[in-house]
């Protein structure tokens, strides 16, 4: 029974999956936005989901480690092993726009959550900050997303109200799904007889990011490359302005937990993409990129067990 409700979520994630990033493409084009805006925001926003939760309840409890370690690790996973994947799999293209505003924000945030976090912690202070700069940062990217003609373009026409119910039936199917895979996943392993420490590293922590995964590949497979980078770098900011800067509403956050290395493999993620955006074929993610990228989360989870 524990492997058949394994397949069942993971049927779940794929299917919910697919309804998401068709639902997500035909409000791009009713909305006259990118893709790109669409899988920032109504497709990163859901996505993360997981971690709100996580992160809220961890912040409510007083248990600030929860919280910070979720998101730290998420965004990890999300750019080195989801959009290293994704890219492996299929080249991701990159706009002006993901060049000089949407991957320098996501390293300018990224520093702002280590630079604070690292000297003192996040005060409720700095938390009301994170949400101002994600509110202005959101109302640009609407201001500025406009389609490309390949976007553009007709393709299957779908009234707003399905479009709207394949997106809420997709992100239903993503979150209850990885709930069940995880869970599943979790007593299988038990079974097997690994140990706690190990089912916490790998399973639960790449647990939350599933959507994410999901929905990254099947938008790359599909030719909606912009919208699977948007999903990352959408959960990405999302994670760390809106979720830690509630989080640090509730209660102030302490970064004892994090580690240097944790700090340095995070800021390393983002400086990469930014590295690939201005050298190389700058329009788009190469395989190659993709596979070292791979093999930094390799390391860093090599890194992560020797030191469990």
């Amino acid at each position: 029974m524990t492997i058949i409700w394994l397949l069942v979520g993971l049927g779940l994630i794929v299917l919910g999956a697919d309804w998401l990033v068709e639902g997500a493409s035909s409000i791009a084009r009713k909305a006259g936005v990118s893709e790109f805006v669409i899988g920032l925001t109504i497709v990163g926003f859901g996505t993360s989901c997981p971690e709100l939760v996580v992160s809220l309840t961890g912040a409510l409890e007083g248990n600030a480690d929860v919280a910070v370690g979720n998101v730290l690790g998420s965004n990890i996973f999300n750019v080195l092993f989801i959009l290293g994947l994704t890219a492996l799999l299929r080249p991701v293209s990159m706009t002006p726009d993901n060049r000089k505003r949407d991957i320098p924000v996501t390293l300018l945030v990224t520093l702002l959550f280590l630079g604070f976090g690292m000297i003192h912690g996040l005060s409720r202070l700095e938390g009301a900050l994170f949400i101002i700069v994600f509110a202005l940062y959101i109302f640009a990217s609407f201001r500025g997303g406009k389609p490309s003609e390949e976007e553009s373009a007709p393709s299957k026409p779908r009234k707003l109200w399905l479009a709207i119910l394949l997106v809420l039936a997709g992100l239903a199917g993503l979150i209850f799904g990885g709930n069940l895979f995880v869970d599943s996943a979790t007593a299988l392993a038990r079974i097997l007889g690994v140990s706690d420490k190990f089912i916490a590293v790998t399973i639960l922590a790449g647990g939350t990011s599933l959507p994410e995964l999901a929905t990254s590949l099947v938008a790359a497979l599909k030719g909606r490359d912009q919208l699977a980078l948007g999903n990352i770098l959408g959960s990405n900011v999302f994670n760390i302005l809106l979720i830690l800067g509630s989080s640090a509403l509730i209660t102030p956050l302490s970064f004892a937990s994090v580690t240097y290395a944790d700090a340095l493999v995070l800021l390393l993620s983002v400086a990469l993409l930014l590295l690939w955006a201005y050298t190389g074929r700058r329009e788009r993610i190469d395989r190659w990129e993709g596979a070292l990228m791979l093999l930094l989360f390799g390391a860093y989870y090599t890194y992560l067990f020797i030191n469990l």
